[in-house]
């Protein structure tokens, strides 16, 4: 099968489904079934061969594989690239396994317009894996940008009464830094004289040049993250989106921003990134310390877990970096976690909210009573949050602050604050402790006393099937790393031997 397109067949599957679903015709409720069944088929069929891609990789492998290439617009020299390598691989699967899980999930919760909610979710999953594929850059902008369409309409067509104004803030707030981006991009093209990824990390840009370029792409990335202070847009667009929409956006669009920076920002402009280094851990710092503060005093539960996604993915910026290989894998493999742990937390609010229409923490209390699967399921999630061993949020977590204390003095320019770093990095941890406790405490504990929740049923069979593959990733990521960590290997060291050649001894190239 490693003759088969495969990376095209994973990207544009999901379009066919949508070609399918314009064309059914009925009565509305049959025309909402069918839509519902193409959509999942077509997201399975997808997911599948995704997994083919997993397994046709070579892990002892540092380069792309799976390559696919054509001349796309010749005039401008931009191809059709396609390729994956340890670091994208494991971004695809997610991409593709939360495609699968928000249709499961949305099966009965969602009852309007359903033909056109499940073409906008497959159109996300073109979109997600075209970006994670693309080798070219101008074919990566496009899928990059292309997901603000299908995510601000879910946010403005299917959101809360406050749709309108979220879904606005969240797609200024990402084109803006787009706009840079876009600038950037010409000029890279037109000082190296080609549009192909793997060629412009080749290409040595002037120093003066790689600190303007650098701050361009830190604009649209440290946005899509998003990082202090960029990330007010966050909160609002998790709390009026729908479930799905919560879930794909904390599950893999987060993870945009830091793919960005390992993919352009560290190897292309190593300099640039080793002298703003310190800049990033400053405000990698403070997005943990303080959103944490600001979740502990939310009343609503999706804003209280959208603050501390803000928070988890300082720790993915911070191993980003650190520029050695602990805390590269970390970052990785913290974006995977916070992949699976913040679209569960998301699809745990959604499934109280759907019962009682309501996300505010005073509302619940005592549902362990009638609700034994969903405490239990839902305590998995609140711990793997935590960071606690045995769970996929341990694992991350650990290797970047073990990649901290890594960092030499040639670089990021500040060994000797490497322990302050890490100790404020750690502090997240128990913050994160303190308000996932209290929201579990507030919500699953105590008498079943406040009025509507007498009858609340537990889980169906629908969110059940949701929450499975979630629930088996996140343990076997915490007992089971190398599974995860093995095929990212070659590739990270790949990248920090890219670094080293553009940059010898400004950043560390440690690999213990």
């Amino acid at each position: 099968m490693s003759d088969w397109p495969l990376l095209s067949l994973t990207i544009f599957l999901p379009l066919v489904g949508v070609a399918f679903i314009l064309f059914v015709r009925g009565e509305e409720a049959i025309v909402a079934q069918n839509a519902r069944a193409v959509a999942l088929w077509t997201a399975l069929a997808t997911f599948l061969i995704s997994l083919m891609i997993w397994a046709n990789f070579d892990p002892a492998q540092g380069g792309y594989q799976l390559v696919e290439q054509a001349m796309w617009l010749e005039p401008l020299g931009v191809r059709y690239h396609l390729g994956v390598d340890g670091i994208s691989l494991w971004l695809v699967l997610l991409s593709t396994l939360l495609t699968v899980i928000v249709v499961v999930g949305s099966w009965y919760s969602v009852q309007e317009r359903v033909k056109e909610y499940m073409i906008t979710f497959l159109i996300m999953d073109t979109l997600m894996v075209g970006t994670f594929c693309a080798l070219d850059i101008v074919l990566f902008y496009i899928f990059f940008e292309g997901i603000l369409i299908p995510m601000y309409l879910i946010i403005g067509i299917w959101g809360g009464p406050r749709r309108i104004y979220s879904a606005f803030k969240f797609f200024l707030y990402t084109l803006a830094g787009s706009v840079l981006f876009l600038i950037a991009i010409v000029v890279m093209v037109r000082e190296a004289g080609t549009t192909s990824i793997p060629e412009l990390t080749r290409h040595d840009f002037p120093v003066a040049m790689q600190t303007w370029l650098w701050l361009a792409l830190f604009a649209s990335f440290a946005v899509k993250v998003p990082m202090w202070p960029f990330h007010t847009w966050l909160p609002d667009a998790h709390v009026e989106a729908p479930t799905a929409g919560s879930v794909l956006l904390a599950g893999v669009l987060l993870k945009l921003g830091g793919y960005g920076f390992l993919r352009f920002s560290l190897p292309m402009l190593p300099e640039a990134s080793a002298y703003f280094a310190p800049m990033v851990y400053a405000l990698s710092i403070v997005a943990i310390v303080y959103t944490s503060l600001v979740a502990l005093v939310q009343t609503d539960m999706k804003k209280l877990i959208a603050y501390s996604s803000v928070a988890h993915m300082g720790i993915v910026t911070i191993g980003c970096f650190t520029a050695n290989a602990m805390g590269l894998t970390g970052s990785l493999v913290q974006m995977l976690s916070h992949g699976l742990v913040s679209a569960a937390l998301f699809m745990v609010v959604g499934v109280v909210y759907d019962r009682i229409h309501s996300r505010e923490i005073e509302t619940y209390g005592g549902l362990a009573e009638r609700m034994p699967v969903y405490a239990t399921i839902f305590m998995l999630f609140m711990l793997a949050s935590v960071g606690l061993p045995g769970t996929s949020g341990f694992v991350g977590e650990i290797l970047v602050i073990i990649g901290i204390f890594n960092i030499t003095p040639e670089s990021a320019a500040i060994p000797a604050q490497g322990s302050w770093v890490a100790l404020l990095a750690a502090s997240g941890m128990i913050l994160g402790a303190a308000y996932m406790l209290w929201l579990y405490r507030r919500v699953i504990f105590g008498a079943l006393e406040k009025a509507g929740l007498a009858r609340i049923e537990d889980l169906r069979a629908n969110e059940i099937a949701a929450f499975a593959p979630l629930v088996l990733l996140v343990i076997l990521m915490g007992v089971y790393p190398s599974f995860f960590t093995d095929p990212m290997a070659a590739s990270i060291d790949r990248l920090l031997a890219e670094i080293g050649a553009h940059a010898p001894g400004r950043l560390a190239l440690s690999s213990p």
